[in-house]
């Protein structure tokens, strides 16, 4: 079951990162890199943003344990709807409303001219978080009974959509070309929300979600709506710690920008353009992972069957650290191959490729600590203790960031992503010394595991020196 879920997340991950390439190239090739596409992509940062800390794990994390242990399931998620779309509702029309001056904040450098052409588009674009919460709520209802397919592909539904708006869009205006993908995000939103319904529907939850309707309307029924209450309670206690904990990666891309832009011209966008390479394989693997693993381990615990849990987690770390660990050495071994391959073109030069390598493999010291930390973090969460968890992720940036002004005086880009790698170090040696050393050297000591992990890796290390040795032959 476990191995189902992590290759339907991983799928569909791929298939997702792919048509966002597609999605960027076309972009690109529509609005070129001028005052449209910053006004869209001005216009899609906060959706954006909201979507990746809200929906790649903050409101799961919360969401699943709770849902586990409430009585009354379809009260409990009916209330959480209600309230969550009450207030992304207010917000949406406030936004829609003061789109002027909210257009200034996130672009603060744009003329008022340009502020008052993108505010129509700021305001379309925000609608759309009230779509992605839907879709998160039913995308965390349906991984209680371990169905992630549409979890898994919807976000390729969303870059479809912009793929299909933009090439409608092909032979308009500028502007109209920006206004048509705009509309094509909620498009994708609502595309998101449809192909929920579906296993929704056949599993169940929808008859469950009627009945918490009429849970919710039995006011006389006073313990079934203080057992409600309790749980949305605690969920709300859990939940934003947990956002915090999730915000932390994208805090932190914030900084390594901001302390770049002090450094010589290009740190900016090397750093970039490793990172997105670097952030495949986290996703592919180890986002994928816990996806799958967690429903499993929160329900374990909740039922007080730590064993199975233990047993689950050391399954998925030995399968993350094979992956990882393949993806590391080949990364590292072919970081300047894999630059060229994918950016050295026009005005991106061989020193360009060369500098933005190093920074490659400067994240990919990083990409095993922070894969695996991931999981056993999922230990932490499904035991309720998403404050501590926060805390861990709060002191690792922390630590990370005072390390990065120290690294980018003497290696400049490469020092920031080198400190971002040891602050993944710091990350995964908290998580585990509150996880518990015993337990963690119990599900390290696998002989069968170990061995096979060390003849992949001298398998692979051995194709790369012959491949090595052979392009230099050339």
């Amino acid at each position: 079951m476990f191995l189902k879920g992590f290759l339907t997340n991983s799928s569909g991950i791929l298939t997702s990162r792919i048509l966002g390439f597609f999605r960027d190239l076309l972009t690109a090739t529509t609005l070129g890199a001028g005052m449209y596409s910053d006004m869209f992509f001005v216009a899609f940062k906060l959706p954006n943003l909201f979507r990746r800390v809200f929906g790649e794990g903050a409101f799961n994390q919360a969401f699943l344990p709770n849902f586990f242990q409430a009585r009354f399931r379809g009260g409990f998620a009916l209330k959480i709807a209600g309230i969550f779309c009450a207030i992304l509702l207010i917000l949406s029309l406030f936004v829609c409303m003061f789109s002027e001056p909210i257009t200034k904040i996130l672009a603060f450098g744009f003329s008022q001219e340009l502020i008052e052409s993108t505010a129509p588009l700021v305001a379309i674009n925000f609608w759309y978080l009230l779509l992605i919460f839907i879709v998160t709520l039913f995308g965390a209802m349906l991984q209680y009974k371990r169905n992630f397919t549409a979890w898994a592909f919807s976000p390729a539904l969303l870059n479809l959509s912009m793929i299909i708006a933009l090439f409608l869009a092909h032979n308009s205006d500028s502007y109209t070309a920006v206004l048509m993908l705009s509309y094509g995000v909620l498009l994708g939103g609502i595309a998101q929300i449809l192909l929920h319904l579906i296993p929704l529907y056949r599993l169940g939850f929808l008859k469950l979600l009627y009945a918490g309707f009429k849970e919710l309307q039995s006011k006389h029924v006073t313990d079934r709506i203080k057992s409600i209450n309790g749980s949305v309670k605690v969920f709300f206690k859990q939940f934003f710690p947990a956002m915090l904990g999730s915000s932390t990666a994208q805090i932190a891309s914030f900084i390594d920008t901001l302390l770049a832009s002090f450094l010589v011209s290009g740190s900016i966008s090397y750093l970039y353009y490793a990172n997105r390479i670097f952030q495949l394989p986290l996703a592919v693997f180890a986002i994928a992972t816990s996806t799958a693993l967690f429903p499993l381990v929160a329900k374990y615990i909740k039922q007080s069957q730590e064993s199975n849990a233990l047993k689950a987690l050391s399954k998925s770390f030995w399968l993350l650290t094979i992956l990882l660990s393949i993806c590391t050495l080949g990364g590292i071994s072919l970081d300047k191959e894999i630059i060229w391959l994918l950016f050295e073109r026009g005005q991106f030069t061989r020193e360009d490729t060369l500098i933005c390598a190093s920074v490659f493999s400067a994240y990919l010291i990083g990409l095993l600590p922070f894969g695996v930390a991931k999981i056993f973090s999922l230990w932490l969460y499904s035991r309720g203790q998403q404050v501590l968890a926060a805390k861990i992720s709060a002191f690792s940036l922390c630590f990370g960031s005072a390390i990065s002004l120290i690294l980018m005086q003497y290696l400049g880009a490469v020092g920031l992503a080198l400190a971002g790698s040891i602050s993944g170090f710091i990350l995964l040696f908290l998580t585990l010394h509150f996880f518990g050393w015993k337990p963690f050297l119990r599900t390290l000591w696998n002989p069968k595991f170990i061995i096979l992990t060390f003849v992949l890796l001298l398998l692979e290390f051995l194709a790369l020196l012959g491949f090595k040795i052979y392009i230099f032959s050339l």
